[in-house]
């Protein structure tokens, strides 16, 4: 069956409890417009460069307000209530990139730890090592829900088609890409990756982003997207600010494009064989 689902454009800054407030007053608005699955970016509660300045208002699991806000919104609104990110206190100093999904009943159906991290030393001066300070998940999972079977990625996993392709054979006909993006790879890859994805695994596509000048410095490049199946955008936001957008999905429009473009089924086992060219005579032989 179709249903209504939205993408919350955020810019968060430094602290969680203004993040949790901007974060309700989004997603309640996007109630409001009749979404019943609704996602925040990746980072939802706090963009801080300065790790010690984070370190000191991190919480656990259990006792941070982005998840216990998450929680009381699916309940208030009655929604699938999807925090894209949020940064988790773990027990050996290090963080968790993770995401919730929360049912109607405010319960976690579903947690998700970002598997890649974003080390990366950019042109224009900027570098990160993700890894420095976050714990790598290691599970990737198809979660059925009432209205669709659902993927999940954080950010920079959208780099990593294999993780899409294993949750689309696994019967994944959304994936869910929460986001912080750079704006300069924003700029070169954003649409093109998300829209790749959608298109190769003949999936939905839904990406909240993070987007403009946050508090810490950074800038991402927002232009939170939901995509259908053969790679056309259904709704989209601009390059800064807080939105909302929103889009009809229809999974009976997956198993079309699958019956278009089989090839999920169509795909075969293969070997690489690395082999060395040798000149002999002037001749490649």
């Amino acid at each position: 069956m179709s249903f209504k689902a939205a993408a919350v454009q955020m810019c968060s800054g430094v602290d969680p409890v203004k993040n949790a407030a901007a974060m309700a007053r989004l997603v309640r608005e996007a109630a409001g417009q009749g979404a019943t699955y609704v996602q925040t970016p990746e980072m939802t509660g706090m963009l801080q460069r300065d790790r010690t300045a984070a370190r000191a208002v991190l919480a656990d699991e259990a006792h941070d307000i982005i998840v216990k806000t998450g929680s009381e919104l699916a309940i208030e609104l009655g929604i699938h209530m999807h925090v894209g990110s949020t940064a988790i206190a773990l027990a050996d100093d290090k963080i968790a990139n993770r995401g919730f999904l929360f049912g109607p009943d405010g319960r976690v159906l579903n947690r998700y730890d970002k598997i890649h991290m974003f080390d990366v030393d950019l042109d224009n001066g900027e570098s990160w090592r993700e890894s420095a300070a976050y714990t790598a998940g290691s599970e990737a999972r198809v979660l059925s829900l009432p209205f669709a079977e659902m993927g999940f990625a954080i950010c920079y996993d959208v780099r990593f088609p294999a993780l899409f392709r294993a949750q689309a054979v696994a019967g994944a006909e959304v994936m869910t890409v929460p986001a912080a993006f750079t704006k300069q790879t924003g700029e070169a890859h954003w649409e093109i990756l998300l829209r790749a994805r959608a298109i190769e695994n003949g999936v939905f596509v839904i990406a909240a982003a993070q987007a403009g000048r946050h508090e810490d410095g950074r800038e991402t490049f927002g232009h939170s997207m939901i995509i259908d199946p053969w790679g056309t955008v259904l709704a989209s936001a601009g390059a800064t600010g807080e939105a909302v957008i929103v889009a009809e999905i229809d999974p009976a429009a997956v198993k079309a494009a699958h019956d278009k473009i089989p090839n999920l089924r169509n795909g075969r086992e293969f070997s690489v064989e690395k082999i060395a060219g040798a000149i002999a005579g002037g001749v490649a032989a």
